[in-house]
């Protein structure tokens, strides 16, 4: 315990009872868990296999085993029982998977394995698969199974949320269907654990008595299943200890209840609650600014972070006029910064939604400034963005087969392997691109009636978006494309968080569209980006989004879009409420809390949404600042008066001034424009067709016998180019090219 300060020191002694440790950011929690833990054993009041220790990530686990390791040497290898919810109940469930219908060598699912068998029932239910996909119904049931619930648990008003009522039939189809294959998924780890243990007391019991001491880390974050395994477990001896912080709970999107933190008290009447309050991260004015924020919060227990570090600099806020002006000043600061002796490594740009990291990255490749991306991948290397390039880069240039190829089947068309294969084989062939290929094969019946009409449709919209592209700007053709493609209809149908991300991401491209005069300049301006890769040893700023920035700290960290709708996030207000807009300003508290040194927010008046600008206020969370810790500055009339007038003004706790006036989605656009988006069969790839001439071959003449892979042996009946019409002795009269067919 040597360094420890004393509510330290007592997390460490309160070893009997319940007891609740609330660790504020940065106050040095790892090291009084972890003290606690190897305590537990110095003192022999446990063997290193009788203590439950939960972590939520193996990363966590390891360093956890390792400051345990330094303190106990070899004991720690004996703690067999340390390690991440889903591992511990693996292990537990392999002991007892005949209870839940399973054998003991189990197979877990992996997320591509599970998709694929939700596919199959849906189908077999007889439901429309791009209505009701998989993907949204893996979302539903793993909700489901976060909150502990199992199909018996369903009810009418949450089996409505899939296929009209459906939703619980099909979990316990799913579920049954599991077990025939003696697997399951990681939610079931938890699911299945928790059955076993309110239904087999005897399996209870075992447990309760062998743990005599259980220690959570990271207590806020976990969902209702893992709280109800853990208040099962716990209920014998009650020596439970959970280490988190109420204020830095930010993962409801995954199922993570506040209210399990919350309620601690009540659930174990006569708990010891210790709070962490030194920070030994950032300097008073951050740590003010932070608390000011969270203070604004109603549901939380409460905690004033302080520390002994120098006053050092004051929270700014700067309001800019827009989103480019922000990336210009923020990339200006971090090169004053370097001049000043700074290291990259030191610099974190933390943004509330992915999209927003676009318009830095294509500022820090103009200036040279070397970046990374955390936790996701850089912009343009995003999956969506890559099959949106790939749709343009084929309109710009039919011969891109790399792109062509992309995009054949996504989304999902009916064009299976043998198609895509048939389409190929003939490019070679024939020395051609793929979208000539395609418009050549769809003449003949090479392929499926089904295939031939899935392609005509695609080749026909290439041809024809390639023909508005002269009528229309290239931002506004991107927009009609993803809609009319069904890009945006495939996002739309998962109704996952993830899903709406990538649709903002694909909002954000087309709005960086509108900044190059053409399609061609800013193909190339993605090629440059895309080939930046400096060295991987080279210093490098840090972009992520605020979510996957917690448990990190940098000294210098700059948070922009503070403005109402974009953080607090407007679809987050739209869904949750109140309860919503508490996790957004936990959000902002970590958000403050992850910089050492220096905090920078920055606010823009204007935005571009759906290509057009609009006005935007601050965030209400730049009001709640407390004026005497931050240093404000703003190329705006009024400055700081005026957005603080503004909030004071406000009456509607989620009104969302200036958000409204952007356009509507695409097929709105071209439905208000006089344009008929409805897709037409066009066989003919304009812009490449008349530049590869269709060279008919010499041995091949009307009545020779020949042979087509297919469709067997015939007779030619008639030649029309590279079109032969044959009379196939088995398959009747086909109509097919003559790269397909062999003199026999």
């Amino acid at each position: 315990m040597r360094g420890l300060n004393t509510p330290q020191r007592e997390a460490v002694l309160t070893t009997e009872g319940p007891v609740l440790v609330l660790a504020g950011a940065g106050t040095g929690k790892t090291a009084a868990l972890t003290a606690r833990l190897a305590h537990l054993v110095a003192t022999r009041k446990a063997w290193p296999s009788e203590i439950l220790a939960v972590t939520f990530t193996n990363k966590a686990a390891r360093e956890m085993k390792e400051r345990v390791g330094r303190m106990l040497g070899d004991a720690v290898e004996g703690m067999p029982w340390l390690g991440t919810f889903h591992a511990i109940c693996a292990k537990m469930l392999r002991r007892h998977a005949e209870l839940v219908g399973l054998q003991s060598n189990f197979t877990i699912l992996d997320p591509d394995d599970q998709l694929r068998l939700l596919k199959q029932l849906i189908a077999a239910a007889g439901l429309d698969e791009k209505r009701w996909t998989s993907r949204a119904l893996a979302g539903l049931i793993d909700r489901w199974k976060n909150r502990g619930w199992t199909p018996a648990d369903i009810d009418a008003g949450e089996s409505e949320l899939f296929a009209n009522g459906r939703g619980q039939e099909l979990y316990r189809a799913y579920q049954d269907r599991l077990r025939a294959v003696n697997a399951c998924d990681f939610g079931d780890l938890l699911l299945h654990m928790l059955v076993i243990l309110r239904g087999h007391r005897d399996v209870l019991e075992h447990y309760q008595q062998r743990f005599r001491y259980i220690m959570v880390d990271e207590y806020q974050d976990t969902n209702s299943a893992q709280y109800l395994w853990l208040r099962l477990l716990a209920q014998a001896r009650k020596n439970l200890c959970c280490v988190g912080d109420d204020d830095q709970s930010i993962y409801s999107w995954r199922g993570a209840e506040v209210a399990n933190i919350l309620r601690f008290e009540k659930d174990f009447p006569g708990a010891t609650i210790i709070r962490l309050e030194q920070n030994y991260r950032s300097t008073p004015h951050i740590l003010a600014a932070a608390g000011g924020v969270i203070a604004h919060n109603g549901g939380r227990l409460g905690k004033e972070l302080w520390t002994e570090a120098d006053v050092g600099e004051k929270v700014r806020v700067i309001g800019v006029w827009d989103g480019p002006e922000e990336a210009r000043r923020v990339g200006e600061e971090i090169e004053a910064f370097q001049r000043s002796g700074g290291k990259l490594d030191d610099v974190a740009i933390l943004v509330r939604a992915q999209f927003q990291t676009r318009e830095f990255e294509d500022r820090f490749i103009s200036i040279g400034l070397p970046y990374r991306i955390v936790g996701g991948f850089r912009f343009y290397e995003r999956a969506e963005i890559r099959d949106a390039l790939a749709y343009l880069r084929v309109i710009h240039q039919p011969a891109d087969d790399l792109a062509f190829e992309r995009i054949v089947n996504t989304p999902k068309r009916g064009l299976g392997d043998k198609a895509v294969a048939k389409i190929h084989q003939l490019a070679r062939l024939e020395g051609i691109p793929l979208t000539l290929a395609s418009a050549r094969i769809l003449d003949t019946d090479e392929l499926t009636p089904q295939a031939r009409r899935a392609l005509g449709g695609l080749i026909g919209d290439i041809a024809r978006w390639r023909d508005r592209l002269n009528e229309l700007p290239h931002a506004e053709l991107t927009r009609l494309m993803l809609d009319e493609s069904g890009y945006t209809a495939m996002l739309q149908a998962e109704r996952t968080a993830e899903a709406s991300g990538r649709l903002e991401n694909l909002t954000e491209l087309a709005r960086a569209m509108e900044d190059y005069e053409t399609l061609p300049a800013f193909l190339e301006h993605v090629s440059l980006v895309m080939d930046n890769d400096a060295d991987r040893d080279t210093a490098k700023a840090t972009v992520m989004t605020i979510h996957a920035a917690k448990g990190l700290e940098f000294d210098t960290v700059f948070l922009p879009g503070w403005e109402e709708g974009v953080f607090p996030s407007q679809r987050a207000l739209d869904e949750g409420g109140v309860a919503s807009l508490e996790e957004e300003r936990r959000l902002a508290y970590v958000a403050i809390t992850r910089a050492r040194r220096q905090a920078t927010i920055l606010h823009a008046a204007n935005r571009r949404i759906y290509g057009q600008w609009t006005s935007s206020i601050p965030s209400r969370f730049v009001a709640e600042l407390p004026p005497e810790h931050v240093e404000s500055e703003t190329t705006m009339a009024g400055g700081e008066s005026l957005w603080r007038a503004q909030w004071s003004e406000q009456t509607d706790p989620f009104h969302n001034a200036g958000r409204g006036g952007g356009r509507g989605p695409g097929w709105h656009r071209a439905a208000a424009s006089g344009y008929d988006p409805t897709p037409k069969r066009v066989v003919e790839v304009r812009a490449s067709a008349a530049t590869y001439a269709a060279k008919p071959r010499s041995d091949i003449s009307v009545g020779q016998r020949v042979f087509h892979t297919k469709f067997g042996y015939g007779a030619v009946a008639e030649i029309e180019g590279n079109k032969l019409e044959i009379d196939f002795e088995l398959s009747g009269r086909k109509r097919v090219l003559d790269s397909f067919i062999s003199p026999a």
